[in-house]
């Protein structure tokens, strides 16, 4: 014990640079033990857990892990080397308390970003149509709440009145609000679009006319990717205002993103009407992307001028595979309809000369043989590529819950899933 006394006599007899060196050396040697035991110990329980709050949370908790021992370190450093009744050390400590309450409010800050999603899905009916995001709104006034605590707090500490800063600043306050009038309403009415949850991200609706899918929801407006790959920003206020038709909450149940798929057929008026109908349906219930339940069902609808008008009806589980879908339904039926010698009419008016018809008929034969041949290849080749980007979805997707991931890798990773998710909005254009 007498060493250990004397080590410390000495070490307490040295000049203030020499402490000061050795408060920081010590310091970088309590960061280097938090981060050992944050990497080993805490992101293995982390990795194991099968939640996903708690690698939400590791990367943001651990930055503030960081600054708190920084913080400690230099505190406990500046007591032991200048004194606790120092003046240098009466000067710094309500600047250290402030930093200290404002730690702790921005863990809780964090923490209620996290968990307040968690324990809305938690507490929430599975069968009702969620909106990821949805307590944007709830989470806004608590973190609000909880950071204007914390502040009056720490300025208190630093002896400053916040609330009398805040009143001085009313009258300016007022004047900016008049300048912002509608910026203002915009950012209110976000807030009003993220309580009254009528679209979430990625979702297609139509609005003023146009028709995409919602690629983000700002402070002060809403970003719509058409399926021409046009973006069409619509302010807040006007999306507020006008009438939105959102085309991935019409499924059946109330189930996201599924969405009914109607298509008209005519046939000629010599055609059998129950042989059409069964044809169709058959071919439905064939089609991989069409739903069995809710059943595909198949009307007479029409007798038209010149045709018999049939409607289809069936379900398909994601509205990103709609037009797939109605693509196939179309190809399979026109190819069944003429195997079974169910005509498709429409007016037409063709004058061949004689031997011609001969001619053209094996011409348009070859061709449509070649036509064949090679869109086989390239519809094999398409749903390969869509496949493809669906399962690289997935993977970013899974990658993005890394909490190790740096802004960089993080920034990168969302820049390729909007490629992605590009490349699969190519088969979502269609005729609408």
């Amino acid at each position: 014990m007498s060493q250990v006394q004397e080590t410390l006599d000495t070490i307490n007899e040295l000049n203030i640079w020499a402490k000061w060196g050795i408060g920081v050396t010590l310091t970088l040697i309590a960061l280097g033990i938090t981060r050992l035991v944050l990497k080993k110990v805490i992101l293995d329980v982390v990795k194991q857990t099968k939640f996903d709050w708690d690698d939400k949370l590791f990367a943001p908790v651990s930055k503030r892990v960081y600054f708190f021992v920084s913080v400690a370190g230099f505190h406990l450093s500046m007591n032991w080397i200048m004194g606790e009744d120092s003046d240098f050390a009466f000067t710094f400590i309500p600047l250290i308390q402030a930093i200290y309450i404002i730690l702790s409010v921005s863990l809780l800050s964090v923490g209620l970003k996290v968990m307040i999603p968690e324990l809305m899905d938690r507490f929430t009916d599975p069968s009702s149509v969620t909106v990821s995001g949805s307590n944007s709104l709830v989470i806004f006034i608590l973190r609000a709440a909880v950071w204007m605590g914390g502040l009056y707090l720490a300025f208190s500490e630093l002896g400053i009145e916040l609330f009398g800063l805040l009143a001085s600043l009313a009258v300016f306050s007022l004047i900016i609000g008049l300048a912002m009038q509608q910026t203002l309403g915009n950012i209110v009415n976000s807030f009003m679009l993220a309580l009254d949850q009528p679209f979430e991200v990625g979702d297609r609706i139509e609005v003023e006319g146009f028709v995409g899918s919602v690629a983000s929801v700002g402070i002060l407006s809403t970003k719509i990717l058409t399926h021409e790959e046009n973006l069409v920003v619509i302010p807040n206020n006007s999306l507020v205002n006008s009438t939105v038709i959102n085309h991935a909450r019409g499924g059946g149940d109330g189930v996201g993103r599924r969405i009914s798929l109607v298509q008209d057929i005519g046939v000629g008026y010599d055609e059998d009407i129950d042989h059409v109908k069964y044809t169709i349906l058959k071919l439905m219930r064939e089609c991989p992307f069409v739903l069995s339940k809710p059943e595909p069902r198949v009307l007479l609808i029409e007798l038209g001028d010149y045709a018999k008008t049939f409607r289809m009806y069936g379900w398909v589980e994601d509205y990103s595979d709609e037009f797939v879908a109605r693509d196939w339904l179309l190809k399979n039926i026109d190819e069944k309809f003429d195997s079974e010698g169910i005509e498709i009419p429409y007016p037409k008016s063709v004058e061949l000369k004689e031997g011609a018809e001969e001619k053209v008929s094996r011409r348009k034969s070859t061709a449509v043989r070649l036509a064949k041949l090679q869109m086989v290849k390239e519809d094999k080749q398409l749903e390969k590529e869509r496949a493809a980007a669906k399962e690289d979805i997935e993977k970013i997707n899974q990658r993005l819950k890394d909490p190790d991931l740096s802004k960089k890798e993080k920034a990168a990773l969302e820049q390729d899933l909007i490629e992605l998710k590009g490349v699969l909005s190519m088969f979502e254009a269609g005729d609408d």
